[in-house]
């Protein structure tokens, strides 16, 4: 009897382990890993970026697919296209195809010269349908592959910020006459809220074509301080601080006063004392 219940619990350790030994090959394969974008997509013109990366195309009623991938770079008349070589066979038309492009929101592949040989429609619900250069239809899908993010529309915040940044145009003509520009001025950071004074004088400066430039008494501002003003240079109407260390800052003159220009980082105003 015990030899009987030996021999059983012997049998049970040994499904057991073959259990275990087994187990990992019931396991469903892993899922394929995308395919990463092409080198460049996210740094391509928006046009370009909803059509970057891999597509499945068709001749249409023949049955005959293969996945071609719009690259980013530049190639031809266009940019990078690549396929198998076996997409030739399949899909002969594709023999001379060697870059695509983007016209009129529209995708299209191109041969050496330039010239389209097929030519999608703008319509991508669910993908996108173009006739060939030997007449045929040819489909275009992109189901199933990564596609690069298009930059959202800039906030009205973010247009108002690019907008400080670029430098404002200037008329020289409407622009105060050089011959005014020296003398004692109040220095503000808030429209009529003098920090210093800064005297600009007609001494020639180091600085070939400046004149020097000191502070009226002493200056309570720390950033102006470093800053360090020493000369000033005055062309095509605007207006130039240079630091002791050699850097510059530019004003143009508006509202009966000079305002820093690009109007970025700290507001900086200049008001001529009489």
């Amino acid at each position: 009897m015990e030899e009987s219940l030996i021999r059983i619990r012997i049998r049970r350790v040994w499904r057991g382990a073959a259990v275990a030994v087994l187990a990992p090959l019931s396991v469903s394969p892993a899922p394929a890993q995308t395919a990463p974008l092409p080198r460049g997509a996210e740094k391509a013109p928006e046009a370009l970026k909803p059509f970057i990366g891999a597509w499945d195309i068709e001749k249409l009623g023949a049955s005959r697919e293969c996945t071609v991938t719009f690259g980013a770079e530049p190639a031809g008349q266009g940019r990078q296209l690549r396929f198998p070589a076996t997409c030739r066979r399949a899909l002969p038309i594709l023999t001379g195809v060697v870059a695509w492009d983007v016209a009129d929101g529209s995708p299209r592949l191109l041969d050496g010269h330039g010239k389209a040989v097929i030519i999608f429609s703008d319509k991508a619900d669910p993908g996108r349908r173009g006739k060939g250069s030997d007449g045929a239809q040819y489909g275009l899908d992109p189901s199933g592959y990564v596609r690069a993010q298009q930059r959202p529309a800039p906030s009205q915040a973010e247009l108002a910020a690019t907008a400080a940044a670029r430098p404002t145009a200037v008329d020289p003509a409407t622009a105060p006459a050089v011959a005014s520009v020296p003398g004692r001025y109040a220095v503000m950071r808030q429209a009529g809220r003098e920090v210093c004074k800064l005297a600009l004088s007609t001494n020639p400066s180091a600085n070939a074509g400046a004149f020097v430039t000191s502070f009226d008494g002493l200056c309570p501002d720390t950033g102006l301080t470093i800053f360090s003003p020493v000369a000033w240079r005055y062309e095509q109407g605007r207006l130039e601080l240079i630091a002791r260390k050699g850097h510059k800052v530019e004003l143009i003159f508006e509202g009966g006063q000079w305002r820093k220009d690009p109007a970025v980082g700290a507001p900086l105003m200049l008001k001529k004392l009489p």
